[in-house]
This record gives structure tokens, C-alpha cells and sequence, in this order.
């Protein structure tokens, strides 16, 4: 089956767009996987209205990407703080490979301004690596077949 003979809609791409493709959702959910995960420390970290925060976490809440777990600081009402799920954590590749092509085309002449660094100190590099464990370089082709959940274009 031809590329071109497949639903779109049913494409992996098109259905995490479908969460991710407002830019504040990704900006707000690369703060929760860092570690800003109280509601005014994002507000005030990403500089966003506070109505806009609101529904972009919501949207994160509900495609299952980030969870909501009750706090008390003494002498103040409960809060939610966010926190990424096993989802959300499976999305960390997504937005290195974001912030390295960033950086790689969009950096300017300071250079990056910020690095991923695993836990042991070294810089994190992304690769892509086939299920048979060649390292794919560039310029490699690869191609897109048709899975189990594909559906034929109507007409």
C-alpha cells in the first residue's frame, strides 16, 4: 500500500500533534518535565496568562501526559502541583530531538543555552538506531509501511 492511500488522521504524528500542536502546551510540559511543577512558578517561569496555563494543562492532564498530585504548605489551602506520567516521560526523546535540532539550526552565534546532561555528568546524545542496532546516519533512507491500526484513505 502507497503512503498516499492511508488515512493521515490515524497517523501517530497527527494524534500526539493533536496534544502537542499549540506551542505553550510543549513549552508548558518541557517546565513540568523539568521540574516546575507548581502552577504560579510556571506562570511566572514561562511569563504565561494564567487562563492560558489553565487549559494547556488541562490538555496535558487529559491526553494522559502529566497527573496532578495534591500538596499543603502549612497554614494555606491544598494545591495541585503536575507531574509527568510514564507517557509524559516517553515524550523526553521527543523534545531533546527538539531542542537539538534547535540548536543545531536556530542557536545563534552564543551557541546553545541550555544542555541535557545524564545523571553521570555527560552530555545527552539522541540516535536513531534500527531494531537490528545499526546507528542510522543522515542520509539513510527509511521508509514508512503500514501497521496494524492503518486505515485506506476514503475517497
Amino acid at each position: 500500500m502507497d503512503w498516499r492511500e492511508l488515512d493521515s488522521a490515524t497517523c501517530s504524528i497527527a494524534r500526539t500533534m493533536a496534544v502537542l500542536g499549540e506551542p505553550w502546551t510543549v513549552l508548558v510540559f518541557r517546565d513540568v518535565l523539568n521540574g516546575v511543577r507548581r502552577f504560579d512558578e510556571l506562570v511566572e517561569h514561562l511569563g504565561i496568562a494564567r487562563n492560558v496555563l489553565t487549559r494547556r494543562l488541562g490538555t496535558l492532564v487529559e491526553a494522559g501526559f502529566v497527573e496532578t498530585r495534591e500538596y499543603r504548605e502549612p497554614g494555606h489551602r491544598a494545591r495541585r502541583e503536575y507531574r509527568p506520567t510514564t507517557a509524559g516521560r516517553d515524550l523526553r526523546p521527543v523534545l531533546l530531538a527538539l531542542m537539538a535540532f534547535g540548536d543545531r539550526h536556530s542557536a545563534g552565534e552564543a551557541g546553545p543555552p541550555a544542555f541535557a546532561v545524564h545523571e553521570c555528568g555527560a552530555l545527552v546524545a539522541l540516535q536513531e538506531v534500527c531494531a537490528d542496532g545499526h546507528v542510522l546516519a543522515p542520509t539513510d533512507r527509511v521508509r514508512v509501511v503500514p501497521g496494524p491500526g492503518a486505515r485506506r484513505r476514503s475517497a
